[in-house]
């Protein structure tokens, strides 16, 4: 099942996807729905680059969710449009395949967009409704950082 959702943010492009490569924002827009932590206590990545890492999920910050892997298997910036790829997967989903595309919109913001494709068995139902929840609370917390001008 598939989950999209599109806004629109008051920064340029080029500093959204600056940001957008960190695990500081990642960690900033899951807070307070979702929380992770790398497994064996590993640091985190300062900015997302092709390879993968294991990750614990609380969801609301204290209800075990599992392990699920962050496997960033693209990133790529071609002029003014920007794209990164998870191909993650996990104890309790199958595929989590998360592309997220950055570009130009009208006045100097930025047109995002977050597009998800979930498998989770039987579950994929209740993951797929979490997930346009998740997403949404995701762009709001990005919205409001992109208006401070990602002061966090």
């Amino acid at each position: 099942m598939i989950v999209r959702k599109v806004t629109e943010l008051d920064a340029a492009p080029d500093l959204v996807w600056r940001h957008l490569q960190t695990s500081r924002l990642f960690r900033y827009v899951s807070w307070p729905m979702m929380r992770f932590a790398p497994v064996g206590g590993a640091p985190w990545p300062e900015t997302w680059h092709r390879g993968a890492i294991r990750v614990w999920m609380w969801q609301f910050g204290f209800l075990p969710m599992g392990r699920q892997w962050v496997d960033v298997s693209e990133t790529r910036a071609d002029g003014a449009l920007y794209a990164l790829h998870d191909n993650g997967r996990g104890d309790l989903i199958r595929r989590w395949s998360h592309h997220i595309a950055v570009s130009p919109a009208e006045g100097g913001r930025t047109r995002y967009s977050d597009t998800i494709d979930i498998e989770a068995g039987l579950l994929t139902p209740l993951v797929w409704a979490f997930a346009g929840v998740f997403f949404a609370h995701r762009q709001r917390r990005l919205r409001a950082l992109a208006r401070r001008g990602f002061s966090y």
